[in-house]
């Protein structure tokens, strides 16, 4: 069989999973009707219909009011908003309040704003610790705010990490910042179709949500904002989104990402227990198979889908591309950092050492994966192991 036989199995759907054939259908009929969302003739209203038909859909598979539902260009813009809309909000009611209360194990579009933040609007950023299985404890937190509350602007901790899978108690920390009346943004990103996950019952202020982590089109996501959460907008022009969240809306993606999420949130407790099955599967066969290979994360409280795996004297970048090149597609953590020789901020944050940080791969699981992809990665990974592994001695000897 040559390369161009192959079937390719697909095993990074943490950063992206192939769309639904249902969303692709929304999206490709309204992508061949005319109409901008703000216009009052008639096409203007037909593509205000679609808007507004699927944010009650997304709305209420969340959880949440359609006028909680802020559309963003995806998941990086919508943290962004969450950070620095909070941040120019709350500082505006209060000078006081500087300190920013997150974890190392954030998402660069969570990071990267809050530095930006500490490095041009005097922001205090004040990390909270994680343990090995890389969770936030809730006396952490409170301890943290209980230094001087009056002086918090907000806590953002997502929902589920996207490199390990660890879940974070996110209903527990939202309760015990509300006593201080202290807002809370989680990222749930990579929660969403895997956990349940219901805007109100969580009781955070402002959530981040990604349409092409559910089988939805690229290029949209949500902020979900409380709806007596102040933001001050980082976009200025027509007012959209309750003036929150300037630009014009994208209907055709509006109608795909609604379908994914419908989809997902119908199909979560099903698509959570056979995924779930697969990666059991997927674990125990790597640990029982590769000397020294550990699972990282909580091993029960995690996403179903997330399999992420240290495999000792050998680099995460070389097992990734070995794979590759027989047809398995995998990642070394956060798409956003592939490619950049780095160990993962997630790993370190949890204690790791520099080399079992670099030599770790993560697996997640979709809606396209099979049993057959399991067999796949258990009958390749010993011996791309064994290569990896003589490659990094051979490396070590010519460096002596």
């Amino acid at each position: 069989m040559t390369s161009s036989d192959r079937r390719t199995v697909y095993l990074d759907h943490a950063a992206t999973t192939p769309m639904l054939p249902a969303a692709i259908e929304a999206m490709t009929h309204h992508l061949a009707r005319t109409g901008n969302a703000s216009s009052l003739h008639g096409s203007g209203r037909a593509a205000r219909r679609t808007v507004e038909e699927s944010r009650e859909t997304i709305a209420a598979a969340l959880g949440a009011q359609p006028s909680e539902v802020v559309f963003t260009s995806g998941g990086t813009e919508a943290d962004n908003l969450a950070l620095k809309g909070l941040w120019w909000a709350r500082l505006a009611e209060d000078p006081r309040r500087r300190r920013i209360l997150l974890s190392g194990i954030e998402h660069h579009a969570v990071l990267d704003p809050a530095v930006w933040l500490a490095q041009h609007e005097k922001a205090e950023i004040e990390w909270l610790p994680v343990d090995e299985l890389g969770r936030v404890r809730p006396d952490d937190v409170r301890r943290a705010v209980e230094q001087d509350p009056g002086s918090v602007s907000f806590v953002t901790l997502m929902m589920a990490n996207n490199e390990v899978g660890t879940l974070q108690p996110i209903r527990e920390i939202a309760g015990l910042a509300r006593e201080y009346d202290i807002p809370v943004h989680t990222d749930a990103v990579q929660a969403v179709g895997q956990v349940p996950v219901d805007f109100a019952d969580l009781g955070v202020d402002a959530m981040t949500v990604s349409a092409h982590k559910l089988g939805g089109p690229y290029g949209i996501g949500a902020l979900v904002v409380h709806k007596e959460t102040k933001l001050t907008p980082i976009l200025h022009g027509g007012g959209q989104e309750r003036d929150v969240r300037s630009g014009t809306l994208d209907a055709p993606a509006t109608a795909g990402f609604a379908v994914a999420v419908e989809h997902a949130i119908k199909h979560q407790p099903d698509e959570a227990q056979r995924l779930a099955e697969l990666r059991d599967a997927l674990v125990s066969g790597v640990v029982n198979t590769i000397e020294g290979a550990q699972l990282s994360g909580d091993p029960t409280d995690r996403l179903p889908n997330n399999a992420h795996l240290s495999f000792g004297d050998c680099e995460g970048d070389s097992l990734l591309l070995l794979l590759d090149a027989r047809g398995i597609e995998v990642s070394t953590g956060s798409a956003c950092n592939a490619g950049v020789a780095e160990p993962s901020h997630v790993l370190l944050a949890m204690g790791y050492d520099d080399q079992r940080a670099r030599g770790s791969l993560r697996f997640t699981l979709g809606h396209t994966s099979t049993r057959a992809d399991i067999d796949a990665v258990l009958e390749n990974i010993g011996p791309v192991v064994e290569r990896a592994k003589s490659a990094g001695l051979q490396n070590v000897g010519r460096k002596v």
